[in-house]
């Protein structure tokens, strides 16, 4: 399936259409799930929207379109996407930004994305901390980042602890060298308990420093899971395996394309919980954007 091929067929799927009837229905719910929703959160979409057709009397199938469009957008909406971001950035305090994901979905560029992000448009001062010591090529990539970016970077030698790593970049914010940290994380997820462990280690860190002037308020704490957003189905899986270790408060999904499958962001949003907070388009630093429900239901289904 090309990259646009699926925003067609839905495009196709509802103007080839002349009438309402159950086979739309039944079709639509096979469409959805080859979409990259799940079979489960298909049937709901479809059931919710056959319920309001037959509410309203709706017989006309552009606007049975709207409707789903409507439909799925309140789903995103609900999640409270918009201020995912902003609250835990916006607010003056210093802030620990801890991205996970499997290895190859792009946690390193991303962070790097990130970095170049807040310190342009909020004005941060950000430090990148390579808590991916597993790996010494995420450690080298990180510096590359830094590099390029002007932005510090700490780092310890591969195979060293990550919480040592967020540590050293915690004393580096309270002595004032900066104000945003975005740590990369290891991507390895052989035992569940393993990664509990480490990230648990982590938690104990940030809160401890965090603490460190008496008061719970002094830093700001956020998990970011990132998702290769060509991977559909298995991104939700991965998804459904880190939330259930540890509490993920959002998604950042990567090599997205607007014409290409969307679906599991609903499935993400619906069953998990999970708002998607940022898109990142492509390879270069300013390849990444706030998410927008409504922008992103239009390019599901082809309306923009």
């Amino acid at each position: 399936m090309g990259a646009n091929n699926f925003a067609d067929r839905l495009k196709n799927f509802f103007g080839l259409r002349k009438s309402i009837s159950e086979e739309l229905f039944e079709d639509l719910t096979d469409l959805l799930v080859e979409g990259d929703f799940g079979a489960a959160e298909a049937m709901k979409t479809v059931d919710s929207l056959r319920e309001t057709c037959r509410k309203e009397k709706i017989t006309d199938t552009a606007e049975l379109r709207q409707k789903l469009a409507e439909l799925l957008e309140a789903v995103l909406t609900g999640s409270n996407t918009a201020n995912v971001g902003g609250n835990v950035l916006s607010t003056g305090f210093p802030a620990v930004i801890l991205l996970l994901g499997v290895n190859g979905v792009g946690k390193t560029t991303t962070a790097a994305k990130l970095a170049q992000l807040y310190r342009d448009r909020d004005k941060r001062k950000p430090i990148l901390a390579a808590a991916d010591t597993f790996r010494a090529a995420a450690i080298d990539q990180l510096k590359i980042h830094g590099e390029r970016l002007g932005v510090r970077v700490i780092a310890h030698q591969h195979g060293g602890d990550p919480a040592a790593v967020v540590y050293d970049a915690m004393e580096a914010v309270q002595s004032g060298s900066g104000d945003l940290i975005i740590a990369d994380t290891a991507g390895r997820m052989h035992t569940k308990a393993a990664l509990v462990e480490e990230l648990k280690k982590i938690d104990r860190v940030v809160e401890t420093k965090g603490r460190a002037g008496g008061s719970e308020a002094d830093i700001r704490y956020i998990k970011w899971l990132v998702l290769d957003a060509t991977t559909g189905r298995n991104a939700f899986v991965q998804a459904e395996t880190f939330n259930a270790a540890v509490k993920v408060d959002g998604v950042i999904l990567t090599k997205y394309d607007s014409g290409a499958k969307g679906g599991v962001v609903y499935s993400l949003m619906e069953e998990l919980k999970l708002p998607v907070v940022y898109l990142c388009e492509g390879e270069k630093y300013g390849d990444i954007r706030p998410f927008d429900p409504l922008l992103f239901t239009q390019d599901f289904l082809s309306l923009a």
